[in-house]
C-alpha cells in the first residue's frame, strides 16, 4: 500500500472508532507502507516531538512525530516514581507493541535541559516503524482522561499534516565564530591530578571525567542531515536523536548499550578502554593488541564488568560475562568490550534496571555515588542528557544506548561531548587527546579539520 493509501485507511479505522461501543484507552493502528528513507521522512514533517532510533543490529529503525502521551520531568524523580507512570500506562492497553521512546539525564540529582528535563518519555502520534524490510505506519491514539471525539480530530489532524520525504539539505561545512571548552585543558589538569591522587583513589578508584566543546555559529543546521552522515561514519554504533521543539536537538550516535531485553533475558556490555584506530591493517591491529596488553585500559574495563555483574546478580536468576575482553572497532578509535547476559527474575522492570546500571561506570566512575559527587561539583557544566540513557521500551521489550558519542544543536550553537575514564596512571595529556579523537567523526562532519 502506498503512503497515502495507508493513510486513508488509517482515516477510515478512526471513522470507525467514532462509532465503537468500547475500545481500550490505548489504540494502536497499522497499515504497511513501501520502503521509505526514514530520516528524511522525519526531517520533512511539520509536528513536533521529532525522534529517531536505529538499533544497534540494524533490523530496528523508527522515526516519530508528535506525542498521543508526554511525560516530562523537570523536577527530582524517583525510579520508584518513573515505574509508576509506565505501569499505569502499561495498563491501558493489552497490546506489546506500544512503544514509549525517551531517555533520562545522566544525573537526575541536578536541573535537566530545557525540554529534555531529567526524564522525558513519550508515546508518539504517528511512527514510520521499519524491522528488517518491512516498513509500516503506525498511529496512536489515547483515549484516557480525553473525548473520544476530540482525540480522533487530533490523531486526523496529525494524518493531514503528513509529509513525503524530501531530500535532506546537501551536508556543508559550518563557519566557526569561536569556540569554547569546558572545562579548559589547565582546569582538566587539575581534575585528573585530583582524581589520580593516592589518597582519593583508594576510595574512588575511577571517575570519567567529560569535555563540553561549545561551537559558535551563524547559520542554521539541519541536524537530521547531522546525523544522517555520522551514521554513514558510524555503522557499528546505535543512532537516535530527539527533538522536542524546533529550538533544540540531542543526537548521537552511540556505540555503548545499556542494556537490552527480551522478555526476561537481559544483554548488556562492559565497553571501556580506548584507543585510536591504525592508517594500514598492521598497524590497527598492532595498537588493537597493545590496548588488549594495556594494564590501565584492561584494568578500567575489568572495573565496569565487576560493577555490571554486581548490580544485576540480585534481579537475576543468572548473569554471565566474557573473562577476557575484545576489540570494537569504531572508525576513529577502538575500544575493550565484554558481553553480558542475564535472566531476570520475575516481575523486574525496566526502571529496576535503570535504576541499577544507569551510569555504568564507564561514563561515571565507582564507587558510583562518590564519583558521581565529585563530577557534580568538579567538572563545571551541566552533562543533560549526555551520557544518559535513552530509548525505548514496552511490554515485551526494551533497548536503551548511553549517549555517549553525542550533540546538542541549538540555534547558534553547537555542543559537543566527551569523556575519558581516570584511573591510577591517566596522564593528562593522553586523556585530552582521547577526547579530541571521541570528537574527530562529528568534527570531520561539520568543519573543516
Amino acid at each position: 500500500m502506498s503512503l497515502n493509501g495507508a493513510r486513508l485507511s488509517l482515516e477510515a479505522k478512526i471513522q470507525r472508532l467514532r462509532g465503537a461501543e468500547h475500545c481500550e484507552p490505548l489504540v494502536q493502528l497499522i497499515e504497511s507502507v513501501p520502503a521509505l528513507p526514514l530520516i528524511s521522512w522525519l526531517a520533512s514533517q511539520t509536528l513536533y516531538p521529532r525522534i529517531y532510533w536505529h538499533g544497534r543490529d540494524k533490523e530496528d529503525e523508527v522515526a516519530a512525530i508528535g506525542a498521543a502521551a508526554d511525560f516530562l520531568f523537570d523536577d527530582p524523580v524517583s525510579d520508584q516514581q518513573l515505574a509508576n507512570v509506565y505501569q499505569h500506562q502499561r495498563d491501558l492497553s493489552s497490546n506489546h507493541n506500544i512503544r514509549y521512546y525517551g531517555g533520562v539525564a545522566f544525573d537526575r540529582d541536578v536541573s535537566g535541559w530545557p525540554e529534555f528535563g531529567r526524564a522525558h518519555f513519550v508515546l508518539p502520534r504517528m511512527e514510520l516503524r521499519r524491522s528488517g524490510k518491512d516498513f509500516q505506519l503506525i498511529l496512536n491514539l489515547n483515549f484516557e482522561g480525553r473525548d473520544r471525539q476530540t482525540e480522533c480530530d487530533a490523531a486526523l489532524a496529525a494524518l493531514e499534516q503528513l509529509q513525503k520525504p524530501r531530500p535532506l539539505t546537501p551536508p556543508g561545512k559550518v563557519h566557526l565564530l569561536g569556540r569554547s571548552e569546558y572545562p579548559e585543558f589547565p582546569r582538566w589538569k587539575q581534575l585528573v591530578e585530583q582524581v589520580t591522587a593516592g589518597k582519593f583513589n583508594q576510595h574512588t578508584p575511577k571517575v570519567v571525567l567529560s569535555r563540553l566543546s561549545q561551537l559558535e555559529i551563524n547559520e542554521p543546521i539541519d541536524p537530521w542531515m547531522v546525523l544522517a552522515c555520522w551514521q554513514g561514519r558510524s555503522p557499528s554504533s546505535f543512532q537516535f536523536g530527539f527533538q522536542f521543539s524546533p529550538e533544540r536537538t540531542f543526537i548521537s550516535c552511540s556505540p555503548e548499550r545499556l542494556y537490552r531485553r527480551r522478555q526476561q533475558e537481559l544483554f548488556t556490555e562492559a565497553l571501556a578502554g580506548t584507543t585510536v584506530r591504525g592508517v594500514s591493517v598492521e598497524e590497527d591491529n598492532q595498537l588493537a593488541q597493545q590496548l588488549l596488553d594495556d594494564s590501565k585500559n584492561s584494568h578500567e574495563n575489568q572495573l565496569v564488568r565487576q560493577h555490571i555483574v554486581e548490580h544485576l546478580a540480585p534481579l537475576s536468576s543468572y548473569v554471565g560475562a566474557d573473562e577476557s575482553p575484545k576489540i570494537f572497532k569504531l572508525p576513529h578509535i577502538q575500544h575493550l568490550h565484554r558481553a553480558i547476559r542475564a535472566q531476570l527474575k520475575p516481575c523486574i522492570n525496566d526502571f529496576q534496571l535503570l535504576q541499577a546500571l544507569h551510569p555504568t561506570p564507564a561514563v561515571g566512575g565507582l564507587p558510583r555515588d562518590s564519583a558521581l559527587s565529585f563530577i557534580r561539583q568538579q567538572e563545571g557544566y551541566n552533562r543533560g542528557w549526555y551520557a544518559g540513557a535513552c530509548g525505548y521500551l514496552n511490554k515485551h521489550e526494551s533497548e536503551f544506548s548511553v549517549a555517549i558519542r553525542s550533540a546538542l544543536i541549538e540555534p547558534g550553537r553547537l555542543n559537543l561531548f566527551a569523556g575519558a575514564g581516570i584511573v591510577t596512571g591517566s596522564d593528562p595529556e593522553a586523556e585530552w587527546q582521547e577526547l579530541d579523537n571521541k570528537l574527530a567523526t562529528i568534527l570531520s562532519i561539520l568543519v573543516e579539520l
